[in-house]
């Protein structure tokens, strides 16, 4: 009688790991929203955040994204960019105005509202964060989001559902996660504005697409009636 030996077939050797090369730009984007976590919230960090994003494939895709819109599509090849906003000029304008409404936030915020003058767009990546970036305080005015952090957060998820918008992804996340830490009371209150808003973009057509600055005298009312939307404090019962 023969007894065959059972011989496990040998395992084939294991691939050696290579570590993948980390982006530099990784570590400049990691940093920043670090240092943003631990309550640095100012502009310049802002900058620096989408600057580093601008060096990932992310906003050459959310380009794409956009150009699926012929009047999105339109203003990218254009590298449509206004002339310089004369707020006294806009504060002239009837009350109830966009052009009214907008020169009344950015007087009583302090803002300049020419910070982009000059600047030139590269790519259509630069392009569409230099847009993005010229009229953030009007998408403000328009969907009624205050400036506060939770305004500002509902907004950048606003923004989510319009289009994949790289800083607002980042900027979501972090205010997730500072505001689990530092001021847990405030987590309700931003979830519901982050559901608000993702709601919100999902319904309105693509504010990307409007030239805002040719139409200054149409009243704010009707250009939220075009657009499909009714303003955050609306929704949320608020005076």
């Amino acid at each position: 009688m023969t007894t065959t030996v059972f011989r496990p077939t040998p395992a084939p050797a294991a691939a050696p790991f290579e570590a993948q090369a980390v982006p530099p730009q990784l570590f400049r984007i990691f940093g920043t929203v670090m240092a943003m976590s631990g309550g640095d919230n100012s502009l310049e960090l802002v900058g620096a955040l989408s600057d580093a994003l601008l060096e990932t494939p992310s906003y050459a895709l959310a380009a794409e994204h956009l150009r699926r819109d012929p009047a999105c599509a339109a203003l990218i090849d254009e590298r449509w960019i206004p002339p310089a906003h004369d707020l006294e000029q806009l504060a002239a304008l009837p009350e109830g105005s966009l052009g009214h409404a907008y020169a009344e936030s950015l007087a009583r915020l302090g803002y300049n509202p020419n910070l982009h003058a000059g600047m030139e767009p590269t790519s259509d990546a630069v392009y569409v964060e230099l847009r993005i970036s010229q009229t953030h305080d009007l998408w403000h005015v328009v969907t009624g989001f205050d400036t506060s952090i939770v305004g500002e957060i509902g907004l950048q998820a606003f923004h989510l559902t319009q289009f994949p918008y790289p800083l607002a992804s980042a900027l979501t996340a972090q205010s997730l996660l500072s505001i689990t830490v530092l001021e847990p009371d405030l987590l309700p209150p931003l979830v519901e504005a982050i559901r608000v808003g993702l709601q919100m973009g999902l319904e309105a057509k693509p504010l990307f697409a409007q030239r805002w600055e040719e139409g200054w005298a149409k009243p704010l009312q009707q250009w939220r009636e075009e657009l499909q939307l009714r303003p955050f404090a609306e929704r949320v019962g608020r005076p």
